[in-house]
């Protein structure tokens, strides 16, 4: 089945007949997101999101136990007041069923859109600060701590095997019969990150233990949050109503989610940062965590070193046939070069 291709009718029925949530009535794909299948569903008893999980190993009950906990951390989330779609359980109280070799989880259906960073008004930007560091600080709350050290360290990206990559690439673009303005741009793009690397190898950030490790979403960013008029809300802004997709929960550097976010949602068509918008963010998010100037400025740093040796959108254009990124490439590529020339800027608008 195609990534947008609804489920068959056999298999919807026994979803909806696992879940006991009437018949179908309509079932519509949801064409926005990379890496999921949702479908926008209605039936006898209301309008409601499935969503096929692609990690999910139906023939797996760990697999299936670990998208479970998912489910019960974001419950756990939403009792404590953030905005989360909840799941909707089976009569047997579990929130994932199989249906044609495939797992699904039902969840009701909330209105909303989706907003660019560049969109938000500085207090919406302020909000959405506060939001992430409350994700961290309430994850932090209702995921029982790991056991071993605090901290955990993570290699950096290495330039040789980064400088190993490019080559392989460059030779995939060259190989083309038929170039586009795509293959021209990645060509360019590919040379001129070579030359930066080179430029600044001197800069890999060292391998040492984060103290500030914990339990993080893994994946924010714009299509993954909704936003809408909410009641009482005296100004008339839209607020998050709710923060999607979970798969990637896990325990990572909390702050490096913080920047990643932010280079995100705050990018502009033309590769730069707008660095008002980010500061108002930055600040907010700090206040939320009472995190420290040292942990940000870290974290800039080690996500600044992941961008500049990256190349998963031309992974997937060039390895996988997969074309669904190209649109975010003039973007993102061109936002590390101008990263690198205004280090100091960048740093300073999550620091100061």
């Amino acid at each position: 089945m195609s990534r947008l291709t609804r489920p068959t009718e056999r298999t919807l029925r026994s979803v909806l007949r696992q879940y006991d949530a009437g018949e179908p009535l309509s079932c519509e794909p949801v064409a926005q997101g990379l890496l999921n299948r949702g479908y926008r569903l209605a039936t006898t008893r209301g309008r409601f999101f499935l969503k096929e999980h692609l990690d999910g190993d139906p023939a797996d009950p760990e697999a299936l136990a670990r998208i479970e906990r998912q489910h019960d951390a974001t419950a756990r989330l939403g009792a404590l007041g953030l905005p989360v779609v909840p799941t909707v359980p089976s009569p047997q109280g579990r929130t994932v069923v199989v249906a044609g070799e495939r797992c699904y989880a039902l969840h009701p259906w909330i209105e909303g859109r989706h907003r660019h960073g560049c969109e938000l008004s500085a207090a919406q930007s302020r909000r959405l600060g506060t939001l992430l560091g409350e994700v961290h600080t309430r994850l932090a709350q209702v995921i029982p701590a790991r056991p071993g050290p605090h901290g955990a360290t993570h290699e950096s990206a290495e330039p040789e095997a980064t400088y190993g990559l490019i080559d392989e690439l460059l030779a995939r673009v060259r190989a083309r019969r038929r170039r586009d303005s795509f293959d021209a741009l990645a060509e360019h793009r590919l040379l001129e990150r070579r030359t930066l690397l080179r430029r600044y190898a001197h800069r890999r950030p060292p391998a040492v233990p984060d103290p500030f490790t914990g339990w993080v979403h893994g994946d924010f960013h714009p299509l993954n949050l909704l936003y809408r008029v909410t009641d009482g809300r005296s100004d008339g802004e839209e607020a998050p109503v709710a923060i999607l997709d979970w798969d990637r929960l896990g325990v990572q550097p909390r702050a490096e989610e913080a920047v990643r976010g932010a280079a995100i949602f705050f990018v502009r068509p033309d590769g730069t940062l707008d660095l008002r918008r980010c500061r108002a963010y930055a600040r907010a998010y700090r206040r939320s965590v009472d995190a420290t100037e040292e942990e940000l400025g870290a974290a800039v740093h080690r996500v600044w070193w992941e961008r500049l040796n990256d190349f998963w959108m031309l992974r997937w254009h060039y390895q996988l046939r997969d074309v669904r990124a190209d649109p975010q490439f003039p973007a993102s590529a061109a936002l590390v070069v101008w990263w690198s020339e205004w280090y100091e800027d960048v740093l300073a608008a999550f620091c100061e």
